[in-house]
């Protein structure tokens, strides 16, 4: 019976055959442990020389890493391993001999392993991060379906910026200018007040020549709008949404957790609902820790949310940023037309802002105000002004960054590990 790894406990005691590959092996003279991996996870096969004939046992211990294979044997359980299961060799079937396989066993360097991203993949910890990050976009479908949004795809080219045009990717698009997006959310807008709750989910991209280990040139993002939703409402289905995703890949990530050797006890603290502080008070807290160099009116950099971050054993909202460093469709807090109706959540443990979000101006003389300020003229933001023309309402909504979460959630130093082929500043090979 033909099977995989992710399915052995249904065979308990049983003889399978699985296709797999060497991930590694050690041997004495008369056992072998062959280390398997088949894509659905890794596994031990036990060879015992006594038990096979000859040739079968030295076919696997001379097996060579990364060469595939069909491996025949007797399922038991292994309560050594945290798997939990391994496997009684009986044959072995050669598929293909993997000769001089570039990725041992031995440490290798970052760029070498991200030159050979192709096959770093392979590895269990890379194993372990994109199975976190499936478990991410599955739960993340669940919730949004389960709260009664509908998914709408914007466009990934577009004939204008959501937020400006320093960090766009031009293109030609037959007879006139395009750019690839580095938002959907202005065309979620239209569909919300289609729609009502809509979600997004999405590749989009930043021509920023940023080097850090929070930023990634193609990234995907996560981006819901909501009709007759206020900010406070938005704010309470971003922790939802966030607590929700964390308790996912608790229950069905724990074997990749622990390979990535994450502390279950800074997850299990993410519950609903999480701190808020106001820009106001960041920046008195960031001078009493120091920071004189920020000064209201300033957006935060990395060290600045991570110092705020550290206050709270939770993801924290910063809300209500100054007009002037935030996106023109925002609309103003009441009484106070300097600073927008937004936020921010800045996950703990220093990986910074994971949502970014607001309620829009539903306005449509504000709106036309702030097209004059920001020089929005011309057909390409048209049809953008005439969602406030016709029936206009409160509506807002956020952008979550998906790399960042999977990174912060899995434990991980670097967003470029997150993502199974990153696009960095001065990578797009492989």
């Amino acid at each position: 019976m033909k099977t995989t790894i992710a399915e052995v406990h249904k065979h308990l005691n049983e003889e399978v055959t699985i296709g797999a590959w060497l991930d590694n092996k050690r041997s004495s003279g008369k056992i072998a442990f062959l280390q398997l991996r088949d894509g659905t996870g890794f596994m031990q096969g036990v060879l015992v020389k006594s038990d096979v004939e000859e040739d079968i046992f030295n076919r696997g211990k001379n097996m060579t890493q990364e060469s595939s294979m069909f491996i025949t044997g007797t399922i038991v359980e292994d309560s050594r391993s945290s798997f939990g299961y391994e496997m009684q060799v009986k044959d072995i079937e050669l598929i293909q001999e993997a000769v001089d396989y570039p990725i041992t066993p031995k440490k290798h360097g970052t760029e070498f392993l991200m030159d050979h991203r192709h096959l770093w993949l392979r590895s269990k910890r890379q194993y372990a991060i994109m199975k976190i990050r499936d478990e991410l976009i599955h739960a993340t479908y669940n919730y949004f379906h389960e709260n009664g949004f509908m998914k709408v795809d914007p466009p990934i080219l577009t004939g204008s910026s959501a937020e400006g045009t320093t960090e766009l990717f031009h293109t030609q698009y037959f007879d006139e200018e395009a750019y690839l997006s580095q938002s959907g959310q202005l065309y979620m807008e239209a569909a919300a007040l289609a729609f009502n709750k809509v979600f997004s989910f999405g590749p989009t991209f930043r021509a920023e020549k940023s080097k850090t280990r929070r930023h990634l040139i193609e990234f995907w993002m996560i981006e819901p709008e909501m009709a007759f939703v206020d900010h406070d409402g938005s704010l309470e289905v971003q922790e939802e949404y966030v607590t929700y995703i964390v308790e996912s890949v608790l229950k069905n990530c724990s074997l990749e957790l622990e390979i990535l050797d994450r502390d279950r006890a800074k997850l299990e603290a993410i519950k609903a609902p999480f701190p808020r502080i106001s820009y106001d008070d960041a920046i008195e807290l960031l001078h009493e820790q120091g920071f004189d160099d920020i000064e209201w009116g300033d957006d935060f950099g990395a060290p600045h949310e991570t110092a705020i971050a550290d206050h709270f054993e939770k993801p924290v909202f910063i809300l209500n940023y100054p007009a002037d460093i935030k996106a023109f469709y925002m609309k103003p807090v009441p009484g106070r037309p300097e600073v927008v109706l937004c936020a921010d959540l800045i996950a703990p443990e220093g990986y910074g802002e994971i949502i970014g979000g607001s309620q829009r101006i539903d306005d449509l003389a504000l709106m036309e105000e702030r097209y004059k300020e920001h020089n929005l003229t011309g057909e390409a933001y048209e049809w953008y002004l005439e969602l406030r023309k016709y029936g206009s309402i409160p509506h807002s909504g956020f952008g979550l960054g998906f790399e960042r979460t999977v990174a912060w959630i899995a434990g991980v130093d670097h967003v470029r590990e997150t993502i199974p082929f990153p696009r960095l500043l001065n990578r797009l090979y492989p």
